[in-house]
């Protein structure tokens, strides 16, 4: 599918906009379904959409007792370790507002890998089976998404939901949602942001259309819908007015 693109003035305004989006799924999902399952993604654009969505401006906007909460990746450290994505979600966002316990999902960083793999697998095939209602995102600079990286077994994982995944440049194990799970969201939103991301960026999009040379080329949903939101430096926008100074 082709994915709707949307350029942000700045980071600012890719946040509210992605926190304006988060809030009409939400609120459409709960009318259709009476739940909003959302996949919440690392990174510190993800964490400026948390503090947003967290503030006065937008937290009474969403009925946080109708959240189902799960994650599309996870680092394997304890919940409390300071690169848990679960651990900044919850300082940022979940400790904020009132998502009940039991519809908080986090895959376990710090037992076994393929043990945590397989205990969010059974979660995702008995409660989400169909797929979430959005999954958020975002992209490295070597067009990894979730832990999707480059060149890794999960990458052709095309019979799992969630899988163990040894990442060999960070010599360390991850916990993700395959791109086949990703794919059966109602929608995903994929925020990009900074310059460092541009020229991966324009070779991703350019590319959507042929084979898949990224991971993050593989996510196109397969009956919902996906939006790219990018700021102007991460859209290459602002690089002709810094060659010319």
């Amino acid at each position: 599918m082709i994915p709707t693109i949307r350029v942000a003035s700045s980071l600012e305004d890719l946040t509210r906009q992605a926190a304006e989006r988060f809030v009409k799924s939400a609120g459409d999902a709960v009318v259709a379904t009476g739940r909003f399952a959302v996949a919440l993604s690392g990174g510190s654009t993800p964490q400026a959409l948390f503090t947003l969505l967290a503030s006065d401006q937008f937290v009474h906007q969403v009925d946080w007792s109708k959240l189902h909460v799960l994650f599309s990746d996870e680092r394997c450290v304890p919940a409390d370790h300071a690169q848990s994505n679960f651990g900044t979600a919850c300082r940022l966002l979940l400790d904020q507002v009132h998502v009940p316990y039991e519809n908080i999902h986090r895959m376990a960083g710090e037992t076994d890998p393929k043990a945590a793999a397989d205990e969010y697998e059974k979660i995702l095939a008995a409660h989400y089976d169909n797929g979430l209602d959005m999954v958020l995102l975002g992209m490295g600079d070597d067009g990894h998404t979730a832990s999707l990286f480059p060149g890794t077994e999960a990458m052709a994982a095309t019979d799992r939901r969630c899988v163990a995944n040894y990442v060999l440049k960070l010599s360390s194990w991850r916990l993700t949602l395959t791109a086949g799970y990703i794919n059966r969201a109602f929608e995903v939103v994929v925020l990009v942001a900074g310059r460092s991301k541009a020229k991966m960026a324009a070779k991703v999009l350019e590319g959507m259309a042929g084979h898949p040379e990224f991971p993050i080329q593989q996510i196109s949903p397969i009956s919902g819908r996906m939006l790219w939101l990018m700021d102007a430096e991460a859209a290459g926008m602002d690089m002709e007015e810094d060659n010319d100074g």
